[in-house]
């Protein structure tokens, strides 16, 4: 044991928090003008998820939100980290928004501020409206301009409200996890398609991050979330070290 330790100290605007996702904890996925997304697709497709597990139900928390904040408000955060599901607002992934959807996450983000707890929210975390893919998914062009109208439209509901905003949650697992190896939605393996899904995702970011910036308020922050790795050559081979780059 060290004689003298210096302590790990925080910034006093860093925020303690948490963060969730709406596929994994929201449940009610047929109400209210809700379609299914790919995660839904998936995880119903037979062999694509541990014991068939959906988000069906998951935590509830489509009718518990309350009860979810005042368990948040008992731990002492500060700030908590949402997603929004694009099926919920955008059913089609395209056209006006179904308010019912929008209201829901209106109330989330009253309840948080009621217990003074900052909302974030995540426009995209994996959850691509099932019409959408049916028409090509991420590998088209076209799914960028959806989500950049689907950002206009989450940002003029909530923009007055939350100030951090995250357009998508780790893209790269959207792109090679999800249309590379197949092991999430929508579960394709095609390397061109994941190549070109990483293109339209890159460009979503900038197409969305524009879309809320005209509708929201400049003091608002809007970021990415990304989930970087460093990348090492397997040898000093000159094949390797192109390989890395």
């Amino acid at each position: 044991m060290p004689e003298s330790v210096t302590p790990v100290t925080f910034p006093p605007a860093f925020l303690w928090g948490a963060a969730t996702s709406a596929y994994q904890i929201e449940g009610a996925v047929r109400e209210d003008g809700r379609t299914p997304s790919i995660w839904d697709t998936f995880s119903h497709t037979p062999g694509r998820t541990a014991g068939g597990e959906h988000g069906d139900i998951a935590v509830d928390h489509y009718h518990r939100y309350r009860d979810d904040v005042a368990l948040m408000a008992d731990l002492g955060l500060s700030a908590y980290r949402f997603s929004v599901s694009w099926s919920r607002v955008q059913p089609t992934g395209r056209g006006p928004a179904v308010q019912r959807g929008l209201d829901f996450y209106r109330r989330l983000v009253d309840e948080l501020l009621a217990h003074d707890i900052k909302p974030a929210v995540t426009l995209y975390h994996w959850d691509l409206p099932q019409e959408l893919e049916d028409a090509g998914g991420w590998p088209e062009r076209e799914t960028a301009l959806r989500f950049a109208e689907y950002a206009q439209i989450v940002g003029e509901a909530l923009g007055d409200r939350v100030e951090q905003w995250i357009t998508l949650n780790e893209p790269w697992c959207s792109a090679f996890l999800g249309y590379g190896s197949g092991v999430h939605a929508p579960g394709r393996t095609d390397p061109e398609a994941s190549l070109r899904a990483a293109h339209h995702l890159n460009l979503a970011h900038g197409l969305g991050t524009s879309a809320l910036r005209s509708v929201m308020p400049s003091r608002n922050s809007v970021a990415v979330s990304l989930n970087s790795s460093v990348v090492r050559p397997v040898s000093q081979d000159p094949a390797d070290l192109d390989a890395a780059q």
